[in-house]
């Protein structure tokens, strides 16, 4: 099967897919005050923390346009494009609408996945996507099994501040969040439409981890089939604290751990850990 997989640049990669030629990023725009960043290859994380660090004003972000996601749709007999949660982002519906008018003037199979997550639940996806081309299953058969694999997936993030996400509207149905003054963590998660709500709590940001994990390990369904993604923003060292909590608790088939690129980077932070399996 000839196939392309057009992910938009909230999809945090490990390297090997970077480096894979069968994988295309759109990247969103980031703003912060009166500068713009593109989260492509040039993205420089550490520079951008700075720059929000500094800035009064909330940093934003705009989706990529049809127009973006039509130029990546030629190449490939079969197209997977998979994007953030489309109640996160108008990402979704500009992949949509490019794909109405690509198909108004050629003839390819094109599939648009509303990840209903964000980050390495997108990357999971990605992963799901090349284990069923690489088994050889079709294109209609991959569809089919990829919504029943996000269906299953299940996205949870510890956050040091929730400050960028409840200001952009992201939390705008989460009433009951704690004040950072007393160093409470929520550990927060997808819900099944892609929303973000609230799981737990706890006082500080190792132990809200660890209840995280336990939180794992309480809903995960058939571990040892199921790869872990770990993103963090800036902070390895937590990352792999995480990863050692949750896998003496878990027997994940595999595991992997990414730093964060330019749009999980804005919302989660400096400290922040998504994880999804």
């Amino acid at each position: 099967m000839e196939y392309k997989i057009v992910v938009d640049s909230c999809t945090d990669l490990p390297k090997i897919l970077k480096e894979d030629p069968a994988i295309k990023v759109v990247p969103l725009t980031l703003m912060v005050g009166d500068l713009v960043y593109m989260d492509n290859q040039e993205f420089d994380q550490k520079k951008f923390l700075q720059t929000m660090k500094a800035s009064p004003s909330s940093p934003k972000s705009a989706c990529p346009s049809p127009d973006d996601y039509l130029k990546e749709f030629n190449g490939g007999d079969n197209v997977f494009a998979v994007t953030i949660s489309a109640e996160l982002s108008g990402s979704y519906n500009s992949a949509e609408l490019a794909k109405r008018l690509y198909l108004e003037e050629n003839k390819k199979d094109i599939e648009v996945i509303n990840s209903r997550s964000a980050s390495v639940g997108q990357t999971l996806i990605v992963m799901k996507i090349k284990e069923l081309i690489s088994e050889g299953y079709s294109f209609r058969s991959i569809v089919e099994k990829v919504n029943a694999f996000r269906s299953d997936m299940k996205t949870k993030f510890v956050l040091e501040s929730l400050d960028n996400l409840k200001k952009s509207g992201r939390l705008s149905n989460i009433k009951a969040l704690v004040a950072n003054v007393l160093n409470i963590k929520p550990i927060m998660g997808a819900t099944p439409e892609g929303t973000i709500t609230k799981i737990d709590q706890a006082r500080g940001i190792k132990k809200a981890l660890i209840a995280m994990a336990k939180t794992i390990e309480r809903d995960v369904i058939r571990p040892k089939e199921r790869i872990l993604g770990i993103a963090h923003c800036n902070c390895l060292e937590r990352a792999q604290f995480f990863k050692e909590e949750i896998l003496k608790l878990v027997p994940f088939k595999d595991c992997f751990i990414v730093d964060t690129a330019g749009v999980s980077t804005m919302y989660a932070n400096e400290g922040g850990i998504i994880v999804a399996y």
